[in-house]
This record gives C-alpha cells, sequence and structure tokens, in this order.
C-alpha cells in the first residue's frame, strides 16, 4: 500500500503456528514506533528503587525486634522447620543484626531506628575481649563500627579499639596470618579467604590509634593471603592450612563443593577485601587483585543471567543447585566500592551490581513484609556440605543488601562511598 508500512516489518508478531498480523500503518507512524521500540530496547534497565527497597527492610528489621523478648541471642537464620535460629552474641554473625539497624537510622534518621541499633548493639559489650575468633570485625565493626560512624559515641570507639587488640593477638609473626579457627581437622593454623573481611577493623583502629602495627598486621595478613590463596584463574581456595614456621601444608574447602571449587561466597569476600585493602592503602596490587576477582566473578560461564550465582561456581548440578543470596548481596557492595577505583572498568563493575540489586529487590529473592520470620532476604546458603543452612535467610544477606542499597544510592548520585 503505498505510503504505508507493515506493522510485520517492524515487528515479528505471532508464532510459528500462525504468521505475523499485517497492519498497516502510514509511514511516519511507523517510522515513529519502530524508533521507539529501538530506544526502549536500547535502554538501560531501570534504577533500583531504593526508597522502596528500604522501606520494606526498615519494616522486616522492626518487626525481627519485636519477635523476640531479649538480645540474649542475635538474630541468624531459620532451622529446618522454618523456626527462629537465633544466635549468641559470640558467634561470628552477632554483629550483622544491628549493623543493619544502623543502616536502616542512616536512611531512615529515625528515632526508633537508632533506639533498636543501640539496643542490640550493646548486646555484644562483651566481645571485644574475645580472642577466640577472627571474627570480630564481622562482629563488632558491622555493629559498634557503623554505630561509632553514625554518632561519633566515645563508648563505642573504645570498644571498637580493644576488638582490634583481640583480634591482632591472633596474629603470628612466624606465620604472618591471623589464625581463623583453633583447629581444622588437625590443622593448627588454618586461615580461611573470609578472614579477609575483618582486616577493616584493624585500618581503621590503626588510623584512630595512631598505632601502625595494626595497619602492619593487616597489610601483612592480605599480601600473604593473596600469595597462597589464589589460584592462576583468581579464584580462591576457602582454606589454607599452616604450619608454625608459615609453611603452607594443604590448600582445601570446607564450605565449598571440593577443594579445588570456587565456593561462591568465598570469591565474594576476596572481591571486598581486597577493595578495601586498596582504600586503605592506595597499593595499587590491591586495586588488581579485586578486579582480577571481579573479572573472574563476573565473566564465569555458570554465573546465572541475573547475577545471582549458585552456591558454588563448580557445583555438580548446575542449574539445579541452589543459589546463594548472601554471596550476591557481598558481591553487589564490593562491586559498588569497585566500581569508585577502577577507571576501566568501574562502569562495567557499577551495571554488574545493579543489576545484582535489582535481582535481589525482586520477590524472587526479597520477602513480602511480614514474611520469612522478619528477615528481608530468601535462598541463601550457608553450609550445604554439612547440610546446615540450606535455601534460607541468613542475616548477613540483609546486611551487605542493606549496605549495597546505600552505596548505590550513592553512587547514583556521584558521591563517593
Amino acid at each position: 500500500m503505498p505510503g504505508y508500512l507493515t506493522l510485520a516489518s517492524l515487528f515479528s508478531v505471532g508464532c510459528p503456528a500462525h504468521p505475523p498480523f499485517l497492519l498497516f500503518l502510514p509511514v511516519k507512524y511507523a517510522i515513529a514506533l519502530g524508533l521507539a521500540a529501538g530506544l526502549l530496547a536500547a535502554a538501560p534497565a531501570p534504577a533500583v528503587d531504593v526508597p522502596a527497597a528500604m522501606r520494606v527492610a526498615e519494616q522486616q528489621l522492626v518487626l525481627a525486634d519485636q519477635a523476640r523478648t531479649s538480645t540474649a541471642r542475635q538474630p541468624f537464620t531459620l532451622n529446618p522447620d522454618g523456626s527462629l535460629k537465633d544466635r549468641e552474641p559470640g558467634w561470628w554473625t552477632s554483629g550483622f543484626y544491628p549493623g543493619s539497624l544502623w543502616y536502616a537510622y542512616e536512611y531512615s534518621k529515625k528515632p526508633l531506628d537508632r533506639q533498636l541499633a543501640e539496643k542490640w548493639t550493646a548486646a555484644l559489650q562483651q566481645e571485644q575481649y574475645n580472642k577466640s575468633t577472627h571474627d570480630l570485625g564481622f562482629m563488632l565493626y558491622c555493629s559498634y563500627g557503623n554505630g561509632y560512624r553514625l554518632t561519633k559515641n566515645p563508648a563505642y570507639k573504645a570498644v571498637l579499639v580493644q576488638g582490634a587488640r583481640s583480634l591482632a593477638s591472633r596474629f603470628d609473626p612466624k606465620v604472618g596470618l591471623i589464625k581463623s579457627w583453633d583447629d581444622h581437622q588437625g590443622y593448627k593454623y588454618p586461615v580461611i579467604i573470609d578472614n579477609m573481611m575483618n582486616l577493616e577493623l584493624l585500618f581503621w583502629a590503626s588510623k584512630a590509634t595512631g598505632d601502625k602495627q595494626f595497619y602492619n598486621i593487616a597489610v601483612t595478613h592480605a599480601d600473604n593471603t593473596l600469595k597462597n590463596h589464589f589460584r592462576p584463574d583468581y579464584s580462591s581456595y576457602h582454606v589454607v592450612c599452616y604450619a608454625l614456621d608459615g609453611t603452607v601444608l594443604r590448600k582445601k574447602t570446607a564450605q565449598g563443593y571440593a577443594d579445588s571449587s570456587a565456593w561462591a561466597r568465598g570469591q565474594a569476600w576476596g572481591l571486598y577485601g581486597y577493595t578495601v585493602c586498596y582504600r586503605e592503602t592506595h597499593d595499587p596490587k590491591y586495586l588488581a587483585q579485586a578486579e582480577h576477582i571481579a573479572d573472574f566473578y563476573l565473566n564465569h560461564p555458570n554465573l546465572p543471567a541475573d547475577k545471582i550465582p549458585y552456591w558454588d561456581f563448580n557445583a555438580p548440578d548446575i542449574p539445579g543447585a541452589k543459589r546463594d543470596a548472601s554471596a550476591g548481596a557481598v558481591a553487589a557492595s564490593g562491586l559498588l566500592e569497585l566500581s569508585q577505583y577502577s577507571k576501566a572498568s568501574g562502569p562495567r563493575y557499577f551495571r554488574a551490581a545493579e543489576q545484582m540489586l535489582q535481582s535481589l529487590s525482586s520477590p524472587a529473592y526479597r520477602a513480602a513484609v511480614g514474611q520469612n520470620q522478619h528477615f528481608v532476604l530468601l535462598h541463601s546458603v550457608g553450609h550445604l556440605p554439612a547440610k546446615s543452612e540450606v535455601d534460607v535467610p541468613l542475616v548477613y544477606a540483609d546486611y551487605y543488601y542493606l549496605e549495597g542499597l546505600l552505596r548505590y544510592e550513592k553512587r547514583r548520585a556521584g558521591k563517593n562511598i
């Protein structure tokens, strides 16, 4: 028909059993419609709705407090029957619920959020003297650290400094690393990749006190982890077992599929940890390491399209393997900070983190208000080989999700994290 185009020439309509409908439109309208379709196809994905996501999270966090009568045990996960499974203050995840409350307060400025954050943070005060764990960064920096950042309460600073001293006590200069566990299958000096996340407390303590020892311990640990924990493709082992003279005895896994596999959350810990090391030292080798880990993670052929990983990149039952929202949340938050430093790949890292947060904010991963025993995210995996915490909410997934949302909003506004 002169002066007209068929709509089928612009769009494929129908299915193999039925030919496309032929709709005739004036050329000017057909061109406009075609251009609009092209623009829609080329348009970036919509931004994450941070206000809506934070509202949901805040409601869940407040309900979680209301569901408990005491701060003697901190929120953790669910039991197999769906009931709450909370843990004692000395458990490694104890800082994440108060830390999440601090993030809620940072965003909302509501007095109630601050009151709850202060209440649950105070329950961890005795852990500043705990020398039996390497996880004082998780326990104290996520709780007291965020509290001090937002309130400048001098009592919080004192707890953090003492906590850093307790953490430093687990460093043996002959080995050059902070010991993670006191024993692992007969090995007396095991070090896990997770320990990179506890260095931030030491970096902070060095600045807060002027004591260079904290800084030196953190850097020495990071250097020896870089040397011994990573494979040529920049994936990491979960556990490296050392002799007391620093000799590497074995490289293995505890929570991953196999000694040679890439346990997803471990890759995220390393990405985040070396990004922090670069922030605190400006040493380019740490930036390069973080970029290498990020590229391994994002370019892996087994990373799903929604960028929320399977619990292990080498799980044998992919694509039926369980997803780990906690690994996705840690990676998203780490990538957002890394995007701030990486000149070549910053925009790519930001887009990947954005997609991760979009996925986590969807009904596929985020619970409705009042559901999920008041945890925010669904579908995390803690320790699948031990059949523990499999496809459940985990308190640290929520913490890094909230941190990622706040970081995302800052980066979208052109601000530094």
